[in-house]
């Protein structure tokens, strides 16, 4: 089998974040790393909290710390919450560790090496108040392109316009907030893109073939409006260094890599974080994975389209210019925005849903299968309490968790706590075989193509053939003239469980493994049904013993609705 890496957008540090930061990375690159794992592949999630750049050193300052402890903190706090989300990283790092500020640094020395960085001075925005160069992140102000007033100086989040803090309108310190700021000239490194571009579109036209189009059109948008050569450090307290023995003005004036830099590079520093933690007698390879890798290993990133410049264009781009054989992305699987109400879920501004308090309501079965089901990959989706209540009713209450209900209940009720025996499988159950093999060969597919709202589309078909079926042969009516009959649906039905159980771990790992749990079956190692065997519906031998779980999920109750409307907020709020 293969050897999947798979990475998701590194979360910033400063905050939980919302459920659009969810949707449109993390979620979707564990679903599709839970479903290669159960086909057999050899799969390596890696992801990792970006911890460098201003973000980090104004939220420690609003919080009274040290930059270094308000990462461990918050680094600990959004982990429990993505554990509470059952993401199954194989490792979950942190930007700031030795190993991304060795790796980061290597980077540097060898782009440097290969005439791919360049000492240039700048004038750039000095706070006479604060008494400080202001990088990027630290000025705010009006974009120019479109107008948003809280644009930073290095992108308006508004339009994703990617911006100079001298490109802003009516400057402001977002320190102090002061607009007594001055333009004076530094030194800084640069990466010379502009040298590079020609390597970056042979390379795009060599693999971005297979990406989805919303990622390859950002990525030609850049490409043809030129890549500019950009400053890779900047002034801030906490960062990885500069190398003072290649760099010694820039290391004495404490000049650090720019979080934009170093950031996609934690990727590969976060494996070898991996490679570190291993327990004695365990060997893992992190080099394997990323160095000379091009033939054994498939890469597949997942992220926002505001991130997708950064990792189609300027982190390859440092991989080429390194001249070492890094491996580069194979796939980048971009999101467009998930929206609240229809107006931007928002960190800075606490707008929206966020992932620790939706835990706080409903468990992560939940928000797992609406926000999958509802990804924004061809458009913008978006989020209302009205739509999230309706699908979390319909498809997970009504239709899958009142099937395995009610044939567990009913069958415990009229046969025993055991499989029902019944008669030879008929034209129904043959009927229905075809069906759940055409709908679990389309859900396969559509994993395959990291088509996701396609996927779900697929699984809740699959999960409806079964009501559809139970409809058919109504067994409360069979058991009063055929009680063969009857035990012959349920043991159909029965099995039918069994099959949602292991295929939809993806995208409700809790849920899957109560159904799985529920029947006590000898040897049950599969990790999957292929399409071929789930169409015999025979995997439960009549015999096999089963418990009646507590209910899968229960419905939002209109009281529930409201209670999130006033924590939350609703429409007429936004």
């Amino acid at each position: 089998m293969a050897r999947h890496l798979i990475t998701s957008a590194l979360p910033y540090i400063n905050g939980i974040k919302h459920l659009g930061n969810m949707v449109g990375s993390m979620l979707p690159a564990d679903v599709y790393s839970r479903y290669l794992r159960q086909r057999g592949h050899d799969v390596l999630y890696i992801c990792a909290t970006d911890e460098h750049g201003t973000p980090a050193e104004l939220a420690a300052k609003e919080a009274g710390l040290s930059v270094a402890e308000f990462c461990a903190q918050a680094h600990d706090a959004q982990k429990a919450v993505y554990d509470g989300f059952e993401l199954s990283f194989d490792y979950f790092g942190r930007s700031s560790s030795r190993q991304n500020v060795e790796i980061t640094q290597h980077f540097a020395l060898k782009l440097a090496e290969n005439g791919f960085i360049e000492e240039r001075a700048v004038r750039q925005v000095y706070s006479p108040v604060d008494g400080r160069f202001l990088p990027d992140r630290y000025v705010e102000g009006t974009c120019p392109h479109c107008g948003h007033d809280k644009a930073r100086g290095d992108q308006c989040e508004n339009c994703t316009r990617v911006l100079d803090p001298t490109d802003l309108i009516d400057p402001r310190s977002a320190i102090s907030g002061s607009t007594e700021i001055e333009v004076r000239e530094t030194k800084h490194l640069f990466l010379l893109q502009s040298t590079l571009q020609p390597e970056v579109e042979a390379w795009i036209d060599a693999v971005g073939g297979e990406w989805p189009h919303l990622s390859s059109a950002i990525a030609r948008k850049w490409l043809t409006e030129g890549l500019q050569d950009r400053a890779i450090t900047r002034d801030l307290d906490w960062g990885v260094p500069v190398p003072a023995d290649t760099w010694p003005e820039l290391a004495a004036e404490g000049k650090v890599f720019y979080v934009w830099f170093d950031a996609p590079i934690e990727y590969i520093g976060a494996t070898k974080e991996w490679a570190d933690a291993a327990a004695d007698g365990e060997r893992r390879d992190w080099k394997s994975w990323w160095y000379g890798a091009d033939d054994t290993v498939r890469y597949t990133q997942f992220m926002g389209k505001d991130n997708v410049p950064f990792h189609t264009v300027m982190f390859p781009a440092t991989e080429l210019g390194v001249r070492e054989p890094w491996k580069k992305v194979d796939v980048v699987k971009g999101f467009n925005w998930l929206t609240y109400y229809g107006g931007k879920f928002s960190t800075s501004q606490k707008r929206g849903v966020f992932t620790g308090p939706a835990l706080e309501i409903l468990p992560a079965d939940y928000w797992r299968y609406f926000l999958i089901a509802n990804a924004p990959e061809s458009d913008d989706s978006s989020f209302t309490w009205e739509h999230f209540t309706a699908t979390v009713n319909k498809d997970l209450a009504d239709t899958l968790g009142n099937f395995v209900n009610r044939v567990l209940s009913f069958s415990r009720k009229r046969f025993g706590d055991a499989v029902p025996p019944g008669g030879t499988p008929g034209a129904a159950e043959e009927r229905l075989g075809v069906e759940v093999s055409h709908l679990l060969a389309e859900y396969e597919d559509q994993l395959e193509a990291l088509q996701f709202r396609k996927a779900a589309s697929a699984l809740r078909a699959l999960w409806s053939a079964g009501n559809a079926y139970l409809e058919e042969k109504a067994p409360w009516l069979e058991v009063r003239t055929d009680a063969d009959a009857a035990a012959l649906t349920l043991r159909t039905a029965l099995n039918l469980i069994h099959v949602y159980g292991v295929v939809s771990e993806p995208f409700i790992p809790t849920a899957s493994a109560v159904m799985r749990g529920a029947f006590s079956l000898e040897g049950d190692t599969a990790t999957w049904v292929t399409a071929g065997r789930a169409e015999l519906l025979d995997g439960v031998p009549a015999g096999t013993a089963f418990t009646v779980p507590a209910v899968l999920f229960t419905k939002v109750t209109e009281e529930d609705l409201e209670s999130y409307r006033a924590r939350f907020g609703g429409a007429e709020d936004h």
